[in-house]
């Protein structure tokens, strides 16, 4: 079973090629000055596919990482899935970036995951040790999160609610200093699901998941003068 995933929802551009259990390659890319990360995941992929002789339409499935995240990432990374999926009638998954990282939790605990939603909000989610969410992701007002940190629940964050819950007593692993392949974890919940065998995937079920619309600016009212 093929499968090729990428994910440029995070601070990089992920892609993993795998065949079954065999991780063929994993890549990823930072953003420099000329261009954000993502802007090099079409020719990655077809660089990484000509490395291993695989055409689009030979791969079983594709898995993509739906948000929240960056706003860019998103509309990059799943408009690029669904194309490559639609065009060569192949299976897509979408899969949440909180599912990704509550993979950084290597305990038998559930994970709390929190995100920096902006104006005082948070992404917050609840996945336990298996990795299936009892609770979907959501947003919340930042205060309220202390009603959702339990005894025996691993809290994964971003930066900047970490340091938040450090000022309220709170330990927390911020992802952005662990140097984790978020790739090889989404990889790994793609095939999972894809064994399950119990889904048809199709591409036009996957939607980004942003919970909420991106900032837009309105113009200013043009008056006379």
């Amino acid at each position: 079973m093929k499968l090729l995933v990428f994910d440029t929802c995070f601070n990089k551009t992920y892609i993993v090629l795998r065949e079954d259990e065999t991780i063929l390659t994993s890549k990823s890319i930072e953003s420099n000055d000329e261009n954000y990360h993502s802007a090099y995941l079409i020719p990655e992929i077809i660089n990484t596919l000509k490395e291993h002789n695989i055409l689009i339409k030979d791969l079983d499935a594709i898995g993509v990482n739906i948000g929240p995240g960056s706003f860019t990432g998103i509309r990059a990374g799943i408009t690029i899935a669904r194309v490559l999926a639609q065009q060569t009638n192949i299976k897509l998954i979408g899969v949440p970036s909180s599912q990704i990282l509550a993979k950084i939790n290597k305990q038998a605990t559930n994970t709390l995951v929190l995100t920096d939603a902006r104006k005082n909000k948070v992404y917050l989610s609840l996945y336990n040790c298996n990795g299936n969410a009892l609770m979907e992701p959501m947003l919340e007002d930042k205060e309220k999160i202390t009603d959702y940190i339990k005894e025996q629940t691993q809290i994964i964050s971003d930066k900047s609610i970490g340091e938040f819950l450090i000022e309220l007593g709170f330990d927390s692993i911020q992802y952005e200093e662990n140097d984790k392949d978020f790739g090889l974890y989404l990889s790994e919940i793609c095939y999972k699901e894809l064994i399950k065998k119990n889904n048809d995937y199709n591409w036009a079920k996957v939607k980004p998941l942003y919970i909420q619309q991106p900032s837009i600016t309105r113009p200013k009212a043009v008056t006379n003068v």
